[in-house]
């Protein structure tokens, strides 16, 4: 193949897998470094290679890490009669064991920490990637510790078959990795968002959804209680976090998350992506019951008209999407006693009475008693969760019967007094 046969393949690979030419291209030199090194490099070598994009030429060479005696420690041989020779580190790091307990004055003698300190920075000695300082200088005088020198290669081109299969294992790694670093990156920018996805397979309590490029995975504590999921269901699941694991990167899912409602009626409102509707709060308990507060920022705008939309199929088509779960669509007040009474519906108040700091007390008629508790107290709950109030609910005949009792101990309390 000639060099522009070899260009239109990496630029066809680049389009197949979603990458860029040059990310795919520095996968090819990455690869044709690592042949180098396996047909005529040595261990521990670092061999780099670039194409000429122009030309097609390709050049090799070796990086050696230039460093000092407070770098590395270097190791020397010892002969033992008998034996082949053993290296020995001139310079040991200092390691603790745990049965070795140090004494009074080693610890106190600061030199010794230093000089331990000082072991354990440096690395051991490699002749294939290090240089001393003193002889890179001859290479090139301008060199400081920490620098690269960097040696020409001659260029080869008849790799054998062992290098070559490397190569291409190589190439086919970095591709793998590069698709996952952009599927990583792609759903990233998207936690907080909602995706539409197929459920593939069900493993066990978890549920894998096809959203596109990735699978993602609905986790049992993010399901709806009481849904059911079966292969081939298309749901809406919103984007909870991307996770980065040693088998790739995870993309967790989410139906219960109450921020997919407001995602959800942002699909079907477009006063809110418009600006003229705001959420101001959502309380959810999934698969039973949500409150959610709007505020209108337009004039003329009815938010909650807006929300149930024409013979109230906006909400309708939310409710569907979440297996039939009730919404209460609450008008937003920045009056919390108005905002408290407005989180009870359908209940009716009578009246609310803040008593402390996100305490209040909230007068219902007594045939509303029951209906602004709600089945097992949810009504009241979420209306709690929704206003950040802790909510009393009390019926008007209670409130009198106490005001009624603390008249009468006002009463006791005068009389004894008059006695004494």
């Amino acid at each position: 193949m000639d060099f522009q046969g070899f260009l239109s393949a990496i630029s066809q690979i680049a389009d197949e897998k979603g990458l860029s030419q040059e990310r795919v291209l520095e996968t090819v030199e990455h690869a044709l470094a690592s042949a180098y090194k396996k047909e005529y490099g040595k261990k521990g070598q670092v061999i780099k290679a670039k194409i000429n994009p122009k030309g097609g030429k390709i050049d090799f060479w070796r990086v050696r890490n230039v460093v000092d005696d407070t770098m590395v420690y270097i190791p020397e041989k010892v002969e033992v009669e008998g034996e082949e020779p053993i290296e020995q580190e001139e310079e040991i790091s200092v390691k603790i064991k745990d049965s070795y307990r140090p004494t009074e004055a080693e610890l106190n003698t600061e030199e010794t920490e230093k000089e331990g300190e000082e072991s354990e920075r440096r690395v051991r000695y490699n002749a294939e990637k290090h240089i001393l300082i003193e002889e890179a200088k001859k290479e090139d005088p301008k060199l400081k510790a920490g620098e690269e020198l960097v040696i020409p290669l001659e260029p080869k081109d008849d790799f054998g078959r062992i290098a070559a299969q490397t190569a291409k294992q190589v190439v086919l790694q970095k591709i793998r990795e590069a698709e996952k670093e952009v599927v990583l990156a792609e759903y990233k920018s998207k936690e907080g968002e909602i995706v539409s996805g197929i459920a593939q397979r069900i493993e066990g309590i978890n549920v894998y959804f096809d959203i596109g490029k990735s699978l993602g995975v609905l986790p049992k504590e993010e399901q709806i209680r009481g849904e059911f999921y079966k292969e081939g269901q298309r749901l809406k699941l919103y984007v909870l976090r991307v996770d980065t694991t040693p088998k790739g990167p995870i993309i967790l899912l989410s139906r219960s998350y109450p921020k997919l409602i407001s995602k959800l009626f942002e699909l079907e409102v477009p006063e809110i992506s418009g600006g003229q509707i705001e959420i101001k709060s959502i309380a959810r308990e999934p698969g039973s019951r949500t409150k959610i507060a709007v505020l209108s920022t337009a004039d003329g705008v009815d938010p909650i008209g807006a929300m149930v939309g024409q013979r109230g199929v906006r909400v309708a088509a939310v409710m569907s999407e979440l297996g039939g779960e009730k919404i209460d669509i609450i008008e937003y007040d920045e009056e919390p006693t108005k905002f408290i009474a407005n989180a009870l519906s359908p209940a009716k108040i009578i009246n609310v009475i803040a008593e402390a700091k996100n305490v209040a007390t909230v007068v219902v008629p007594k045939d509303q008693l029951s209906l602004a508790i709600g089945k097992d107290g949810q009504n009241v709950r979420l209306a709690a969760k929704l206003t950040g109030w802790k909510i009393d609910v009390k019926s008007e005949d209670q409130i009198n019967e106490k005001n009624e009792e603390e008249e009468e101990l006002d009463i006791d309390d005068e009389e004894e007094s008059t006695v004494e």
